[in-house]
């Protein structure tokens, strides 16, 4: 059930005897699961006010806003609660890293999904983004401008087509990965990002 406004009554403080209930927030694009934590009533209806997710700290003993500090805010899209209404599920856009060690995910074990995979590989192309261009085949890339990057992602569209069409697995898999390299620079080169282009899948699925 999502939690709103109309719908905040229905969850069940009581099971604890601190009043707080378990909240696992997960990047509403990709699925990632990035932290855990804890809220109580206050902290539900301050991130339904402000749509940042808010907990309740238990060592600092008060509300605390993700990111408060750091400006690594977690904006919340929705709110949802299990069937027993005794814990929470926030689907979330970090807005940087999320866990406090300046890693996107506080479970490191997540990495290896397919999307938090690429969204890695995105986050590393975006760091090269400025830097010399003889330091790394990326930064060169970008120093080539968009029309470079966007005439190797022909050149690896070709090639997929002409593995698949030869029955070259081991190739496809190989021209596949330059491909999806190639058009995540061409997507920064432009200031554009993979969880904006999740985004538009998503918006098709509904």
């Amino acid at each position: 059930m999502e939690i709103n406004s109309s719908t905040r009554s229905q969850l069940d403080f009581s099971k604890a005897s601190d009043g707080l209930i378990p909240a696992i927030v997960q990047h509403a694009l990709s699925g990632e699961v990035l932290m855990q934590g804890f809220m109580n009533a206050a902290a539900v209806d301050k991130t339904l006010e402000t749509a940042q997710v808010t907990f309740y700290s238990r060592s600092k003993e008060r509300l605390w806003t993700k990111g408060e500090a750091s400006g690594h805010v977690l904006q919340l899209v929705s709110l949802h609660t299990d069937c027993d209404a005794d814990s929470l599920l926030a689907l979330a856009l970090p807005q940087g890293p999320t866990c406090h060690l300046g890693t996107r995910s506080c479970f490191s074990s997540t990495s290896g999904a397919a999307v938090p995979l690429l969204q890695q590989l995105n986050d590393t192309i975006a760091s090269r983004k400025s830097a010399a261009p003889e330091s790394s085949y990326t930064a060169r890339l970008f120093a080539e401008g968009t029309k470079r990057a966007a005439q190797k992602v022909g050149e690896e569209g070709v090639e997929v087509a002409l593995a698949a069409c030869a029955g070259d697995d081991r190739e496809l898999l190989n021209e596949s990965a330059d491909l999806l390299y190639h058009l995540l620079v061409v997507l920064e080169s432009r200031d554009l990002s993979l969880n904006q282009v999740l985004e538009v899948l998503r918006q098709r699925q509904s």
